[in-house]
């Protein structure tokens, strides 16, 4: 079965960008242009992993992550999130872990280590992971 991945970032180049590589890796690809369109597509949708901007209209990052980590259905709260961000100072981080993304990256990021890293995510717990 191929894995599901909503991306959601209201900048067109990086959108674009993030979904030409994720169909490349072989995934099913949604996109979102602001959060609360993410919100949308994901209950639709119900991909196994959301990309996440952080800076966005309508809803961040951060209030898209609080309310899936907070769904009242067990497995759309379990969608793994990967924050993908210029937000990169280390309160920045924390926060995004804290309210339940599975992993932060910040942009300008390597092409090569967010496939590697989608592909870690997707293929079960990370080491070390309760």
């Amino acid at each position: 079965m191929t894995s599901k991945v909503l991306i959601a970032d209201d900048e067109p180049n990086i959108l674009i960008s993030l979904e030409f590589l994720m169909k490349r890796e072989g995934y099913e690809v949604h996109v979102a242009r602001d959060g609360q369109e993410a919100l949308d597509t994901w209950r639709r949708v119900r991909p196994q992993l959301l990309l996440l901007d952080v800076m966005m209209p309508r809803k961040t990052g951060f209030e898209v992550c609080q309310e899936v980590r907070q769904d009242s259905d067990e497995a759309l709260r379990s969608t793994l999130i990967l924050m993908l961000t210029a937000k990169g100072r280390e309160t920045d981080v924390v926060k995004g872990l804290a309210l339940g993304a599975s992993a932060y990256m910040t942009k300008p990021f390597s092409t090569r280590e967010l496939a590697d890293k989608v592909r870690a995510l997707l293929a079960g717990p990370l080491p070390g992971a309760a």
